[in-house]
């Protein structure tokens, strides 16, 4: 294991080589630092950090491959069709990341200036770096949905703005599923169709950022098409709870796709050879029924928490556990860090926790004791 002032082997000088041995640069230091500053930590930052499985390692080293750009990579376009199939659209496309899946799907329903209707704390409007104005010149229209992050009818009604002369309109409804901002909330199939019918009767496409759509499926016990049925179209992540190292598709129409693929070349998302990453993608697709024992975990770990003193935990709805602190959120996440436990703050007193396939039963147990003793 590499020590915090070790220089990893491809950064130094060759045993003939007489030249001074140079460090890293400063990034680079602080990467090897943080790493082994982790080792040994229970991470529970973020689903995020999951670790592709051999299975996956394997299915990446062995896939068949070609131009995807072309639409030649064969585990790709298998990748999209299964995608498409689960999610009972008539098509998928694959993206590096949910960021850009959801900024792909914003600039391809909409027209520029127009209006995006969203929930305030979404992801799409809260943490993609203003990429609705950035990428597309959209306007964000934000809402304050209740505390679970769902957006009532009455509200997208009120929010709509028709077009004409002075005003761009309305061109977009987001909604978002699990909430992240909300703590993992897994918004029923009947509010996502109530909000949809409300964009839907007025002409605006609706777009599904289900970065988690797999977690409020086993939450509700339905399947994943469920809520992709009422939307026109819909983003999910692959490398989440799922456990794939990259990826998330966006699915909808034919037309759409198509469109959208175009958009996903302006913004430097065609890939070439992408079977590479695409196989891990079709291993991680088996593991959407394992996400209930992140759930259990997550409830598990949520018990335990809201049992030390200082501590408030409810009980989580998915794999995120979002706990109120007495003491400010950044002391907490400091002595966590400092007992071994990876986790985020999530507001001033607000601190967030996530169960993942890495995480079992001993290692939640094991979490408790070392939060409980960092706050001692």
């Amino acid at each position: 294991m590499l020590i915090c002032d070790e220089v990893p082997h491809n950064m130094r000088g060759t045993e003939t080589d007489d030249r001074p041995r140079s460090r890293p640069d400063g990034r680079a230091v602080s990467y090897i630092r943080r790493a082994a500053e982790r080792a040994g930590m229970i991470d529970l930052r973020s689903d995020t950090v999951t670790r592709p499985d051999q299975a996956m390692r394997e299915a990446a080293r062995d896939a068949e491959v070609g131009d995807d750009v072309y639409g030649e990579d064969p585990t790709v376009n298998e990748l999209e069709a299964r995608v498409a199939e689960i999610l009972g659209m008539e098509a998928a496309l694959f993206v590096p990341s949910g960021t850009m899946g959801n900024q792909v799907a914003a600039r391809t329903h909409t027209e520029r200036g127009q209006e995006v209707v969203c929930e305030r704390e979404s992801h799409v409007y809260k943490w993609e770096l203003g990429g609705l104005a950035q990428h597309s010149a959209l306007q964000a229209r934000p809402l304050d949905g209740d505390d679970r992050g769902v957006l009532a009818p009455a509200q997208v009604r009120d929010a709509y703005v028709e077009a004409d002369g002075h005003r761009a309109g309305t061109g977009l409804l987001t909604l978002e599923n699990t909430h992240n901002s909300k703590g993992g909330t897994a918004i029923a199939p009947a509010d996502i169709d109530a909000a949809a019918e409300a964009a839907h009767d007025r002409d605006i496409p609706v777009h599904l950022d289900g970065a988690r759509l797999f977690n409020a499926a086993v939450a509700h016990d339905v399947p994943a098409s469920r809520f992709a049925d009422p939307v026109d179209s819909v983003m999910t992540c692959l490398s989440k709870g799922l456990g794939a190292p990259v990826g998330s598709m966006l699915a909808g129409s034919a037309d759409f796709v198509e469109r959208a693929r175009r958009v996903r070349k302006l913004m430097g998302g065609g890939m070439r050879q992408a079977g590479i990453v695409a196989a891990p993608g079709l291993r991680a697709l088996d593991n959407r029924d394992r996400l209930a024992e992140d759930h259990a975990r997550a409830e598990r770990l949520a018990a335990g928490l809201d049992a030390i003193d200082g501590l408030t935990a409810p009980t989580p709805e998915t794999n995120i556990v979002v706990v109120e602190t007495d003491t400010p959120a950044e002391a907490v996440v400091t002595a966590c860090e400092d007992e071994g436990v990876g986790c985020v703050a999530f507001g001033e007193y607000r601190v967030r926790f996530c169960t993942h396939w890495d995480v079992d039963a001993a290692d939640v147990d094991a979490a408790i004791e070392r939060v409980e003793r960092a706050l001692a």
